[in-house]
């Protein structure tokens, strides 16, 4: 049995450095995209051409309306929104309808998310992008056991695609969420902390798998 752990846990190791060796990829393309649209732009601005460029980064209007639905709880007492999550891109604060929000438009900046533990509450919006790259979010309030906090930081510190940082405002005293899913846990001997990192760090419900969880914010 542990050997057959070590090979999935292996697997799982190199499917997620493949997805960011992709991610890379895309990223330089990206850029090259970006300056041949800036040539494209400047040229056309010299000819006498205006041209009026709107971005999505830029929407001005937090479309709290997109994050229709409701939770419901599974028999493993994962919590699952049934309903949308919007995706857009935006520079407003977002009034999310959970608390830690497990989606919805967002910043266009995410949080860093390669095993991050932070002291300080995050701005929801940069950590809801982290959830749309595939990280998982511990969060705790003032109530969590001392020694909880200390190993779930532990765990996050050395898992890819996690991050971790107190809220007072959630409910619960540690809770655990991903993009579209949510748990409550009663510390970090719970064995459903492992099972839901094992179902959700980079897991099927990721909408940007393999997404960089680095070279955003960092507190």
């Amino acid at each position: 049995m542990g050997s057959a752990k070590k090979t999935t846990a292996a697997a799982r190791k190199a499917r997620i450095e493949e997805m960011r060796r992709a991610e890379q990829a895309r990223e330089r393309r990206n850029r090259i995209l970006t300056i041949a649209a800036s040539v494209v732009v400047v040229a056309g601005l010299v000819a006498g051409t205006v041209v009026l460029v709107q971005s999505q980064s830029d929407d001005s209007t937090a479309a709290d309306g997109k994050n229709k639905g409701h939770f419901v709880t599974g028999s493993d007492g994962v919590k699952t929104w049934k309903g949308t999550l919007g995706r857009t891109h935006v520079a407003t604060t977002v009034n999310y309808p959970m608390e830690p929000p497990v989606g919805g438009d967002h910043n266009q900046v995410w949080m860093n998310c390669n095993g991050d533990v932070y002291t300080k509450a995050l701005n929801n919006m940069n950590a809801v992008h982290s959830l749309e790259h595939g990280a998982v979010w511990v969060t705790y309030t003032s109530k969590a056991n001392k020694a909880d906090v200390e190993a779930l930081a532990a765990k996050v510190k050395k898992t890819p695609y996690t991050l971790m940082s107190p809220d007072d405002k959630q409910k619960d005293p540690i809770m655990l969420s991903a993009w579209g899913h949510q748990r409550t846990v009663t510390g970090a001997k719970d064995p459903n902390v492992d099972k839901f990192f094992e179902k959700f760090v980079q897991g099927a419900q990721t909408p940007e798998p393999g997404a960089a969880c680095t070279s955003g914010l960092s507190q």
